[in-house]
């Protein structure tokens, strides 16, 4: 896994980027990971698509979604084996800087949305 002291110079977003795109190197059975990024807004998302031979009916679902926010990891979806905080918690970023939206932690005043942004 990647670590905070590798990416002195290119930042919390590379470090975040690289680590969720690991995710996306599980081979799944019947189905098929796909990492998104939108690196202008800084954000970052693996879905997971379900073969036609799935024996379920299963649909489409966000595996892995992220985004940064005022030097904030929101991590807004993970229903990984392997959380992704934990991750990187490994890789030295301080529990401090993440916000778990899935497990229902909120974001900081100043950064939700007011009715005008909405």
């Amino acid at each position: 896994m990647p670590r905070l002291d590798d990416y002195i110079i290119d930042s919390l977003a590379a470090l975040v980027r690289d680590t969720i795109a690991q995710y996306n190197q599980v081979i799944y059975w019947r189905e098929q990971g796909f990492f998104l990024k939108d690196t202008e807004k800084q954000i970052y998302t693996i879905i997971t698509v379900p073969d036609e031979t799935h024996p379920t009916e299963r649909k489409p679902s966000i595996t892995i979604s992220v985004r940064l926010l005022d030097n904030l990891i929101v991590i807004d979806e993970d229903i990984t084996d392997r959380p992704l905080y934990q991750e990187l918690l490994r890789a030295g970023i301080p529990r401090e800087q993440m916000i778990l939206r899935y497990a229902g932690e909120t974001l900081p005043e100043h950064l939700q949305p007011t009715p005008e942004s909405e």
